[in-house]
């Protein structure tokens, strides 16, 4: 859990970022999550994983057999990115974004970046 939280830390530092999370997309479980905004990260992260799972059952219904990146919802005024976690299979990182303030390639760096270091 430390390094979850010191990977949150990391996160939040990004220009334009308002909140940061680790979900667990097997149960929906909010593991680790901080934010500056009003966004109530259990919520978003039990409905986030269902975007998730929607997307994996996706895949292996179209015979892909490739890995996720990252997923991107851009919203009048936020981006909100999803990266599942290579090394802990089950969990991904959730990133909210303030749009005006915010460099979404330096965002996804950023994301590779927290992966990297848990």
């Amino acid at each position: 859990m430390k390094n979850f939280e010191t990977t949150i830390k990391q996160l939040l530092s990004v220009d334009g970022a308002l909140s940061a999370a680790v979900v667990d997309y097997s149960s929906g479980m909010l593991l680790a999550g901080e934010g500056i905004s009003t966004l109530d990260l259990e919520i978003a992260a039990a409905g986030n994983t269902e975007v998730m799972r929607a997307k994996m059952k996706t895949m292996e219904m179209l015979g892909l057999k490739d890995n996720i990146d990252d997923i991107l919802i851009t919203l009048g005024s936020q981006y909100h990115l999803m990266r599942p976690l290579t090394k802990h299979d089950g969990l991904f990182l959730y990133f909210v974004l303030d749009k005006s303030k915010s460099n979404l390639a330096l965002a996804r760096r950023a994301l590779v970046d927290a992966e990297h270091g848990l």
